[in-house]
């Protein structure tokens, strides 16, 4: 009798020892598979995001964030203002800022610079002289010039910077002109006979031709 006591309750501690193992077994599994439907389910914006990298300078150790509008400014007047002030001026640059401030000082900034990409189209055209003061000089082109010289101009006046501005945005091809490709102009308030020129397009009181 003993013996039967003894083995029933072996069998009894082994099957609670077995009951114990699944059971264990079934709670790991199914854990792991509740953490992996709370991490889907997540907001991502609850999660942890990576950081981004800094960017570093060598002088303060952080590059500061780029100006878009001064990287691209949202127009020519935006433009002219961001011009460095320049002290000396070639004697080239100075040819075509003096026929900017002679023949569109009172024009608009785009008028202007029409007149200057005027004066370098010639340049390139291989009819006029290759240089902005040989275009300039170029006699009987502008009535500004006498004697193969210009007027004085007052250098500290804001109109005359502006004109240096344009010029050197004219020069450096940074602003498109609506007048581009255009080899002559004239006042609008005149009707000249100019054959079969192409009328480019009128800038206020300047009409544009190629």
């Amino acid at each position: 009798m003993s013996l039967l006591l003894k083995r029933a309750s072996a069998v009894s501690v082994a099957a609670t020892f077995l009951m114990m193992v699944f059971s264990v077994a079934g709670s790991g599994a199914a854990a792991q598979e509740k953490i992996l439907t709370q991490a889907k389910s997540a907001p991502t914006d609850l999660l942890p995001q990576p950081s981004a990298p800094a960017a570093v300078d060598a002088d303060n150790g952080v590059v500061p964030p780029v100006d878009s509008a001064t990287a691209n400014p949202a127009s020519l007047a935006e433009l002219v203002a961001s011009q460095p002030q320049v002290e000396e001026v070639s004697d080239e640059l100075n040819c075509l800022a003096g026929a900017i401030y002679f023949e569109a000082r009172n024009e608009s900034l785009a008028g202007q610079l029409a007149v200057g990409r005027v004066i370098i189209a010639r340049t390139r055209s291989g009819r006029f002289p290759t240089s902005y003061c040989g275009v300039v000089y170029q006699p009987s082109q502008f009535s500004f010039v006498h004697s193969h010289s210009m007027p004085a101009v007052n250098t500290a006046s804001r109109t005359w910077r502006n004109a240096v501005a344009i010029a050197t945005i004219a020069h450096k091809g940074a602003w498109n002109s609506p007048a581009e490709g255009a080899l002559f102009f004239h006042a609008a308030r005149v009707s000249p006979h100019w054959g079969n020129r192409v009328r480019v397009a009128q800038i206020e009181n300047h009409i544009f031709y190629r």
